[in-house]
């Protein structure tokens, strides 16, 4: 009953906001002139707030980039990072599949941004989350799932009162990490909207080494951990049956560790070394700080700090004054912006509650479903996501359609991939990190490129 009621004021909301008149989009006044130090493009890029709590003054900051051609013909996707509390422009957009990076003082291109396909929405949530603020500091305690579904759904809407235009435009939602949770959740509720009216033409959605069923997931990290050579097997049976890492993780958010399960992660933080990047296990180099994005699933009681070698000049361009001008952006309430909030007070414990289901749930409702997998993360490993779709489609009497196989990006293998039916499919990403387009930007456009139009991955070059 009050689920019902939830959802019933939420539809008001919603409905009113549809009355609101739109912008031009030839005056835009959240179109972007410039990036400052930006090479010259041909795409228009737009930023700035939706307010999604008028009473508590909560506004969600956005940047758009439309598809680099004919972006009237291209789909809506967007994009979630994880955390919780870490940001989709500084971390998806500026550092994995937006069109820039920055480099010094200046922008430079990624040639293998997901804009060659579609017109990518980035959106910095839950409030307290970059340039997103409330002027009510309660709006940043106890945020949870169900929190940010809700909020993502009205911005959502009233987002598309500033762009009318995308509307009934096809719309893609994908993410990583913890976008496990935040994903399904708010397809979730867009189709429990729908049913009234039809508001969302929500096609599929997309999530990389994502948060699903808690226990899998992390667990899953004993055996990657084992599989590439980075505990010993003694230390790998006392981390499967004397103290597995869920339990460790939900003894840590209960302040009540025991000394079983200490004295076996310190352990396996000893053999693993502070000298190797978990959320890319090969890489022999120290990447910036802006990839570790994953503060729920790594605790700070167990994870050691990342030496960042190399300037983190993400954090260095969106904090400066011109920038900041430039995308209609402001700082409100904190000096700086960051990669991952200081300020939002999660409910860590969520990551407990399974959204498998839900993605049951959206792929008997027609919605195209792929998870993939960096499969050099051992954040959330691909053995865990790759058991969890398997069961799924057993679960719902899916039939193998593509056996699990190679695909491939140009001449070389990209990942390998199985698809059950039509709408479900699991597929790793080939020498990717727990930030996949980052590490592999050719192979992740690819995925990226296939899952829009519906097809199967190439398996052969």
């Amino acid at each position: 009953m009050a689920m019902a009621l939830r959802l019933q004021r939420l539809m008001v909301l919603v409905l009113a906001s549809m009355v609101v008149g739109s912008v031009s989009l030839s005056h835009h006044p959240d179109e972007i002139s410039r990036l400052p130090g930006q090479p010259h493009v041909s795409f228009r890029q737009f930023s700035g707030y939706v307010t999604v709590d008028h009473k508590k003054h909560t506004s969600l900051f956005y940047y758009l980039v439309e598809a680099e051609t004919d972006p009237a013909s291209k789909p809506l996707v967007l994009w979630l990072n994880g955390g919780p509390g870490c940001s989709s422009l500084g971390v998806g957009a500026f550092s994995e599949n937006g069109p820039f990076r920055p480099n010094g003082k200046n922008l430079v291109r990624n040639g293998y941004s997901w804009n060659r396909e579609a017109n990518m929405l980035y959106l910095e949530t839950p409030v307290g989350v970059g340039f997103s603020y409330s002027i009510d500091n309660s709006s940043y305690l106890a945020v949870d799932d169900e929190a940010t579904a809700r909020s993502n759904v009205v911005f959502l809407q009233r987002w598309f009162n500033k762009f009318p235009q995308y509307r009934q435009r096809d719309l893609f939602i994908t993410g990583e990490s913890y976008a496990g949770h935040y994903i399904p959740q708010l397809a979730k509720l867009m189709l429990q909207m729908n049913r009234k009216h039809r508001i969302f033409h929500l096609k599929g959605i997309a999530m990389g080494n994502p948060v699903l069923e808690f226990a899998t997931d992390l667990n899953s990290r004993a055996e990657y951990f084992w599989s590439h050579g980075l505990i010993s097997d003694s230390t790998y049976k006392l981390f499967t049956s004397a103290c597995n890492y869920s339990r460790y993780v939900s003894e840590y958010y209960r302040d009540s560790v025991s000394n079983l399960c200490a004295d076996v992660m310190n352990q396996v933080t000893t053999e693993t070394s502070r000298f190797v990047d978990k959320y890319d296990v090969t890489l022999d180099v120290c990447i910036p700080s802006i990839l570790s994005q994953s503060k729920v699933i790594s605790p700070k009681g167990l994870s050691e700090a990342i030496d960042v070698c190399v300037e983190d000049e993400t954090v260095n361009y969106l904090n400066r004054k011109d920038v900041l001008a430039a995308l209609h952006a402001r700082l409100v309430g904190v000096r700086r912006w960051e990669v991952c909030s200081n300020i939002l007070d999660y409910e860590v414990l969520n990551i407990e509650k399974p959204t498998i289901s839900i993605v049951g749930l959206l792929v008997k409702a027609g919605i195209r479903v792929l998870v993939y997998s960096g499969d050099q993360d051992s954040v959330v490993p691909l053995m865990g996501s790759r058991s969890l779709v398997h069961r799924l489609a057993r679960q719902l009497g899916m039939n193998t359609t593509v056996p699990y196989r190679a695909w491939f990006a140009g001449k070389q293998v990209g990942g390998w991939n199985q698809v059950y039916g039509e709408m479900l499919s699991f597929a790793t990403i080939r020498g990717a990190s727990h930030e996949a387009p980052f590490s592999q930007p050719e192979r992740s456009l690819m995925l990226f490129k296939s899952f829009l139009e519906g097809k199967h991955l190439p398996e052969v070059f």
